[in-house]
């Protein structure tokens, strides 16, 4: 079976970014002048995908428009022959198929998840978190199906962290299957350093069958209150085992501060319009 179909929830508050993301989803917030959730999309396009389902909640309709056509500005782009800016424009609204579910209250990533279960309709599909923009020339999902395609089961992405930030992550223990690649044995939500089974955390990248409803279904609430998706991978691989990849490429969390500037200084120097500017900044700044 080959993974066609995508979950991106973007229903969080985003309270790392307040007071910009009390009217601005922090999806939005512009990598210079492309919003984070595009990259988002086009890696899920990049890997196969061809149909979309963001779960949104309040404040989220900047998203929507977004993806969505623009006559007004189309029209006053054409009348004004910015032809170019006008394909741009037209593209971004027929990337792919995008459907919208909305999470009625924030109740955990994995409550988030389950408002798509009919959407899914027994499908294998890809979870790819609003937050992170992964760049590599394979995308990060794509690696992820290609292991999925290998060996019919769940598969999430890792990486090492360090040990100041593991209690931010779902932190796994695993045996290792071949390279980058291991069979999960156990996962921990936001543990302790002291508690935690290593230094590998799962990041906003998963492959699911579609048994991980059942599974996120029976899990009552946990770290923080809320439906956790660690718990329900956890269950998981109680009935079938869940694969764990250590993914290749640069990893943004455009949801923490220092991260989001790197990004946008990364991306400003790879464009060569900007970045001789940017380079003479930085080394009047020493």
């Amino acid at each position: 079976m080959d993974v066609k179909k995508a979950v991106i929830p973007v229903a969080g508050l985003g309270t790392r970014f307040l007071p910009v993301t009390k009217s601005m989803p922090k999806e939005m917030l512009p990598i210079i002048d492309t919003p984070v959730i595009h990259y988002v999309v086009q890696e899920a396009i990049e890997s196969g995908i061809d149909d979309i389902i963001f779960v949104t909640g309040r404040n989220k309709r900047a998203i929507e428009d977004y993806f969505d056509g623009c006559p007004e500005l189309e029209m006053h782009l054409q009348n004004r022959g910015k032809y170019d800016m006008l394909e741009m424009v037209q593209e971004i609204s027929s990337m792919v198929d995008i459907h919208y579910i909305r999470q009625k209250e924030p109740n955990g990533l994995g409550d988030a998840i389950m408002t798509a279960r009919k959407h899914v309709s027994g499908d294998p599909f890809a979870v790819l978190l609003g937050d992170d923009i992964i760049v590599n020339e394979k995308p990060c999902t794509r690696q992820l199906i290609d292991v999925f395609r290998k060996y019919g089961r769940s598969t999430i992405a890792v990486e090492e962290v360090p040990q100041d930030k593991v209690s931010s992550y779902g932190i796994i223990s695993g045996s290792p299957v071949d390279d980058h690649l291991y069979a999960l044995d156990d996962i921990v939500e936001k543990p302790s350093v002291e508690e935690a089974p290593s230094n590998i955390g799962a990041i906003g990248r998963y492959v699911f069958t579609p048994e991980i409803f059942d599974c996120i279904e029976q899990t009552s609430k946990g770290v923080g209150g809320e439906i956790q998706l660690t718990d329900g991978i956890r269950l998981l691989n109680d009935s079938q085992k869940v694969y764990a990849h250590q993914f290749t490429g640069q990893r943004y969390d455009s949801g923490n501060k220092v991260e989001y500037v790197k990004a946008v200084l990364d991306f400003a120097l790879k464009d060569e319009g900007m970045r001789d500017e940017i380079l003479g900044h930085l080394e009047k700044l020493g």
